[in-house]
């Protein structure tokens, strides 16, 4: 049965672990004051990742950007809770939920590289990774944030400009 491709980012927003994940995030983050890895941020990335997409020719299927944007913080949970690093736990959650998603074993394994390599600039030739890498960066509006004279985040990491 062919199935319309977005709904496999639909399975992902439906996968019960997603969802345990996504709620130990924002029950850890209840009381954050600075950037915040909810929902509303992982679709800000979904979106500005498929702009980038669609900017530069790259050629991704709308449902391999999306579900990397969906995941790309997941592990974020057991940072809070355990101290692993949250891109590393993140593929270690992400691939099954992929795989229980419908993606295939190649769209998986590009999906969790990109995941596995979004906080750190890279030279990688796969577009993927460098769409994530930028729309993650791109959606913080550190200019517009109260804690921004506060946060730990380097100038150079900081999200300064309204365009780019």
């Amino acid at each position: 049965m062919m199935m319309n491709t977005m709904e496999r980012t639909d399975r992902i927003r439906n996968n019960p672990v997603f969802k345990e994940e996504m709620d130990r995030i924002c029950r850890m983050e209840r009381e954050r004051r600075y950037c915040g890895h909810g929902f509303g941020h992982l679709m800000d990335v979904a979106r500005v990742g498929w702009i980038l997409n669609l900017e530069n020719n790259y050629g991704l299927e709308k449902d391999i950007v999306y579900a990397a944007a969906l995941l790309h913080d997941i592990g974020k949970g057991r940072q809070y809770e355990f101290g692993t690093p949250h891109h590393l736990a993140g593929v270690e959650i992400a691939g099954p939920i992929l795989k229980d998603s419908g993606f295939t074993e190649n769209e998986t394994e590009q999906i969790l590289n990109a995941i596995r390599s979004h906080r750190k600039p890279t030279d990688s030739d796969d577009p993927l990774v460098t769409i994530l890498y930028l729309a993650d960066k791109k959606t913080r509006l550190c200019f517009a944030c109260d804690a921004e004279k506060d946060c730990n985040w380097s100038s150079e990491k900081k999200n300064m400009k309204l365009i780019y």
